[in-house]
């Protein structure tokens, strides 16, 4: 068994209450490395197509990846995977903090949960060994009562937990799973799956110590972020992730009013320098990171917010922010604050909440519809009053729990086009108008829109140093859309896709050849930065042989219609995605990927490359 694993991967059955572990071989680490990788593998081999995603058949795959309990700064990742009730297709995504690496150091290298309780439990793992407890005590509770009950039952702060929150318990199609409070794999519903199983959270506390091939490769590795992280990422210190949002709205890259602008006037106010030197008590990291870009914010009347929830960072600030035409940073603290103690995704809340205004807007939601709140964009007590709505599935909160595709086909009419959403996941806070390139990654991504396996064009304009190992040598405008645009996204897309099967922080400024050497020192394997990255293509296409399996098509990869079209004031004014470049784009891609230019799917040869022939199967 290589460095850096446990050779274990615990499985629990809640139907049956079983225990069980598997041992898999090194091979198969070497090929799929954790996260994203391990997820697709065992979906696709594991469940029946068709089935329902909120249903006992349905598994939830907890995963970190090679490079978790490292320590260095980038490593407290890890990733939550099921088949997605928000877009039934495959469902993933990650988040920091310190749980993942408990995970391992409690001695295994992932959880299987399969099946569903038939009351509430929680799972409790300890060293190497798991079991199923009652949860009744702590279902209907907040997220840090949830903590807080663990721990005193177990006596023991260093517990680490993770948890579906009440927006889980109540199949909130976008409720997300939190890990330590404040981190969040925040997106594809994960936290509907934990909650439709009766699984309130899994609570761990870990003291084994990982080995490493060469620890002393690995800490020379490390200690560069710690002597080098001031000139390399003191931006994110000072501000956090906030701290681009008065550049975006200069730039016409700041969603705004439901994505109708790209400019806020409001943007200073919800600034992250705003944020430093106001409501900021204090800074904080997830594992061995010198960074510490997450914020913790405090404010008092009227709107109080418990600094036991962190902050707003930057998708947070624009979703609940300039999204909704909402320009007071303490109301957006507080609706953070609201999402993180229901545990239910900031991105997707906001984008639900700022459709339904522009429905309220154009007449198609009327106050009988949302039960007398004047839900008009700024109106931040009502934007307060609804998350209440949605996370505990009430009022005009049970229509927007579904998602803006689903709302939109209950509403009507010209709702459609007011939802913005790939693949039924609403769009995360990056405007494609501004970074064209992005918007393709939108549209071809496998658990819809994602910012976070995608490419963000403007840091391609002037240097492409970190994908030099690649051939990729020419810096490209952001607006560009050409075949070496769609060669720079297929290069970005599967080396995005190892970072989550590795798992990496995307904020972290490690070369790829400082990856190598990481993952390397851990395992001991005489990998490259060729290996690595078609591990993330290969991650990347079990995903579209699953997707494939659940019916989707071509037809399912497409931009929202809103950013065909231009904008009519702002920096970009006048400017829109060409939608044949889209097409084009993708098909493009594609080929570049192995997969069939006009079905979009896997190509046995393809699959055969990547060394997961078995998968072809599924496509037939």
């Amino acid at each position: 068994m290589p460095n850096g694993y446990n050779g274990r991967i615990l499985r629990v059955n809640l139907t049956d209450r079983s225990i069980s572990v598997d041992k898999p071989s090194e091979d198969f680490y070497r090929t799929y490395y954790g996260g994203t990788g391990f997820i697709a593998y065992h979906l696709l081999k594991e469940l029946e197509p068709g089935i329902d995603p909120l249903g006992p058949d349905n598994k939830l795959i907890f995963a970190p990846g090679v490079l978790q309990g490292a320590p260095f700064g980038g490593s407290g990742r890890s990733s939550v995977g099921a088949k997605s009730p928000l877009t039934g297709g495959i469902g993933f995504a990650e988040g920091g903090g310190f749980w993942q690496v408990e995970l391992k150091q409690a001695g295994y290298d992932a959880v299987i949960v399969e099946g569903r309780a038939d009351k509430p439990v929680y799972l409790w793992i300890s060293d190497g060994k798991a079991e199923i407890r009652d949860a009744a005590h702590l279902w209907g509770k907040l997220a840090h009562e949830v903590v807080d009950a663990i721990t005193s039952d177990h006596d023991d702060k260093n517990i680490k937990v993770c948890q579906c929150g009440i927006g889980g318990e109540e199949l909130v199609k976008y409720a997300c799973v939190s890990h330590d409070l404040t981190h969040f794999a925040g997106r594809s519903g994960m936290g509907a799956v934990m909650g439709s199983k009766k699984l309130r959270a899994i609570a761990v506390r870990g003291t084994q110590r990982l080995d490493f091939a060469d620890r002393d490769r690995v800490m020379e590795t490390a200690r560069w972020l710690r002597d080098n992280w001031k000139e390399t990422s003191g931006g994110l210190y000072d501000t956090g992730t906030a701290g681009g949002v008065e550049g975006l709205s200069a730039s016409g890259g700041l969603p705004t009013y439901n994505f109708r602008q790209g400019h806020f006037d409001g943007a200073e106010k919800i600034s992250g320098q705003t944020m430093r030197d106001t409501i900021l008590i204090e800074r904080d990291n997830c594992y061995a990171c010198p960074i510490y870009c997450k914020r913790v914010v405090k404010t008092g009347e009227p709107y109080h917010v418990d600094p036991v929830y962190g902050g707003p960072e930057y998708e947070t600030i624009a979703a609940l922010g300039s999204l909704c035409g909402i320009d007071n940073l303490e109301a957006v603290a507080k609706a953070n604050e609201l999402c993180n103690a229901y545990v239910i995704d900031t991105i997707s809340t906001g984008v639900s909440i700022a459709f339904a205004m522009e429905c309220f807007e154009e007449g198609l939601l009327t106050r009988d519809d949302t039960g007398g709140i004047d839900l008009q964009f700024g109106n931040a007590d009502a934007m307060l009053e609804v998350i209440h709505l949605i996370a505990r599935r009430e009022g005009i909160g049970e229509l927007l729990a579904k998602g803006v595709e689903e709302a939109a086909e209950e509403i009507g009419g010209r709702a459609k086009d007011f939802a913005i959403h790939v693949k039924g996941q609403e769009v995360p806070m990056h405007e494609p108008r501004l970074k064209h390139g992005l918007g393709i990654g939108y549209a071809i991504s496998p658990t819809g829109a994602d910012h976070c396996h995608n490419i963000h064009d403007t840091i391609f304009t002037k240097s492409t140093r970190s994908l030099q190992p690649w051939g990729v040598l020419e810096p490209l405008p952001a607006d560009d859309l050409s075949p070496q645009k769609i060669r720079m996204l297929h290069y970005v897309t599967n080396w995005r896709h190892f970072y989550n099967c590795g798992l990496v922080c995307n904020f972290t400024p490690w070369s790829p050849e400082q990856i190598v050497s990481l993952v390397s020192g851990v395992t001991g394997w005489n990998t490259t930065a060729f290996e690595l990255m078609k591990v993330g293509q290969r991650a990347q296409t079990l995903c579209r042989v699953f997707n494939a399996r659940e019916g989707f098509t071509t037809e399912d990869d497409y931009l929202t219609p809103r950013f065909l079209e231009e904008f009519d004031s702002g920096p970009l004014v006048g400017v829109a995605v060409p939608a044949d470049r889209v097409e084009e784009g993708k098909r493009i891609f594609y080929s570049m990927q192995g997969w069939d230019r006009e079905t979009g799917m896997p190509t046995v040869d393809g699959l055969e490359e990547l060394n997961v022939g078995w998968a072809a199967q599924y496509l037939k």
